[in-house]
Formats: structure tokens, C-alpha cells, sequence
């Protein structure tokens, strides 16, 4: 009987085996590398009055890898809108510029923020 039963026990351990179930199939993400847009160029806004006194929001803490985007005000055409900060992603060799108005004859010119080199 002894014989049997180590028989059965060695059949039986190898029929479990171990299997080894493959990961679901996921498609890979598609990384594509480009330049960051830079552009210093006016957004085609021109107020006819300078913008309110700088927007007051809470500056969050700092976010390892992003820039803090400060608000601004953006004419729309007939009155002045806040435009809250957000993130920007760091890019290497390049700074932000944060967006802001210059006074030109014709009226108030809204720079808009940009990466710039260097």
C-alpha cells in the first residue's frame, strides 16, 4: 500500500506543475519627444486701460519638476477676466516667463508666458 500511495503522491505532484499565467497584453504608451514652443511674440489683445492690480492667489508649495504659472488678468474684449495660475512642466535649459502687459501707443499688449531659452 505504501508503494501505491508515494506512486499516487509523485503522479499528482507532477500533474499540478506550477503554471505561469503571461501578463495581460497592454499596448506600450508612444513617447513622443519634441522641443518646447517658443515663442515671443504679442497675443493679439490690446486693452485700452491698463489691467487691475496683480491678481492675489496663494502661491502653492513647490512642486519638484514644475513652475508655478502666476494668474494674470485677460481682456476679453469689454472688461478684464481673471485667468488663474497652473503648473508648467520644467524644461531643461529654458525659463519661464511669466505673462504680463507693456503699454504700446495703440493701447495695452498682453505678453502671454513663454519658455525661453537660456
Amino acid at each position: 500500500m505504501s508503494i501505491r500511495l508515494i506512486a499516487l503522491s509523485a503522479l499528482t505532484l507532477l500533474a499540478s506543475g506550477c503554471v505561469v499565467e503571461q501578463p495581460a497584453h497592454r499596448p506600450r504608451p508612444v513617447v513622443i519627444e519634441r522641443e518646447p514652443v517658443v515663442q515671443r511674440e504679442y497675443v493679439e489683445v490690446v486693452a485700452p486701460q491698463p489691467p487691475p492690480v496683480e491678481i492675489v492667489e496663494r502661491e502653492p508649495a513647490p512642486r519638484p519638476g514644475y513652475v508655478w504659472a502666476r494668474g494674470y488678468w485677460h481682456w476679453n474684449g469689454h472688461q478684464y477676466v481673471a485667468e488663474h495660475g497652473h503648473w508648467e512642466a520644467e524644461r531643461p535649459g529654458y525659463h519661464y516667463v511669466h505673462p504680463h502687459y507693456e503699454r504700446h501707443n495703440d493701447g495695452w499688449h498682453l505678453n502671454v508666458g513663454v519658455w525661453v531659452a537660456g
